[in-house]
């Protein structure tokens, strides 16, 4: 096989019958094989993907973006791809970035790829841009280095990583599961800057219940990582395949319930990893070894967590304020100062077998 043989195409699709033509014949530019999941659409998203030349897969029920990513994942591995590029079928991802893509991932065959909107602040809605904020602080913390853009589905994922981790989540937290096992496993996650295209696109994304879902499972995450690295010397990649939190989340009942009750109780178990951290700062336990490379990590994720109820507060204030005429935009400035880039630029990752990416 040719080096552009061995990556393809997945395109998640939803009700998209409007654009996905453009964006399935956009990418067969660039590739031999495109590969479409249409998620139960009610429109003709199928048959206008399939006439445009792509590998058509149907749900007969809408099953959420995680559930159409492993499909496509199977379907490529299946077809003797090496690597995949997810673009969503909505047309928010131009294919004329696609040969960018392709030639990072070939400098980089181990790494997942992800484009990066942060840059193009501007055409972003800004309740969009202050939750893609929080979760970068958040997600970047748990990969063990820095992701510019932790929610852009534009990403090319390597199929052998992808082999390495039990995806458990579903709908949008896939994507966020993925990079922080890849980051937890000890893999680089690079970024290529991109355009962001929202303008009259309909996103299918929830921003109440999917962000709530994503944040449940990023917490969830967090306490179980920081268990394991709270009573263990020198380990910050803590995640391997069918690890228990794998295992918790292999029922999903339960996995909802742990989910539930972590988030319920996560203040108080912040308090008590914060303490142990302390502890083994004084006797040199060298314990939390993912935070010990960060100045000032372990304060700023313990501050941040008990702040966040405090940045709903202040975005019901400012609703509120805006009701009566008046312009208070507070919750921006908030969140960049108390949520901040830790790694200072030097986007630090603890496994020595990779160099930093770029």
């Amino acid at each position: 096989m040719e080096l552009s043989d061995k990556i393809c195409v997945v395109i998640p699709a939803y009700n998209v019958a409007d654009a996905i033509e453009s964006v399935v014949r956009g990418a067969s530019r660039h590739v031999s094989t495109v590969f479409v999941v249409d998620d139960g659409s009610s429109d003709a998203t199928a048959e206008i993907a399939a006439a445009a030349g792509a590998f058509v897969m149907r749900n007969t029920e809408n099953k959420g973006k995680g559930d159409a990513l492993k499909k496509l994942f199977a379907a490529a591995a299946k077809a003797g791809f090496k690597a995949v590029i997810s673009m969503d079928g909505d047309g928010q991802h131009d294919p004329k970035e696609l040969p960018r893509f392709i030639a990072k991932h070939f400098q980089n065959p181990d790494s997942i790829i992800v484009g990066s909107r942060m840059r193009a602040r501007e055409n972003i809605p800004r309740a969009r841009y202050n939750s893609m904020h929080i979760a970068r602080f958040y997600i970047s913390y748990a990969a063990n280095q820095f992701i510019e853009d932790t929610q852009c589905g534009y990403r090319v994922y390597p199929l052998e990583l992808i082999g390495k981790m039990a995806l458990t989540q579903d709908r949008y937290v896939t994507e966020s599961e993925i990079l922080i096992k890849a980051g937890d496993l000890g893999r680089q996650i690079c970024f290529i800057r991109i355009g962001a295209i929202y303008g009259q696109i309909r996103s299918h994304f929830r921003p109440i219940l999917d962000i709530t879902a994503i944040t449940a499972y990023i917490i969830s995450y967090f306490m179980y990582k920081f268990f394991v690295e709270s009573i263990t010397a020198n380990k910050p990649n803590t995640y391997r395949k069918g690890n228990l939190r794998d295992k918790i989340a292999a029922c999903k009942t339960i996995d909802l319930f742990f989910q539930f009750y972590i988030v319920f109780v996560s203040l108080i178990l912040q308090s008590i990893f914060a303490l142990m951290h302390a502890l083994g700062s004084i006797f040199r336990i060298h314990n939390f070894a993912s935070t010990r490379r960060l100045s000032h990590g372990f304060y700023r994720i313990t501050v941040g967590s008990y702040l966040l109820p405090v940045i709903l507060i202040i975005i019901i204030i400012e609703k509120l304020v805006s009701l009566v005429g008046l312009k208070f935009q507070y919750v921006d400035g908030f969140i960049q100062r108390h949520y901040p880039h830790l790694w200072d630029g030097r986007h630090r990752i603890f496994n020595s077998n990779h160099k930093p990416p770029t």
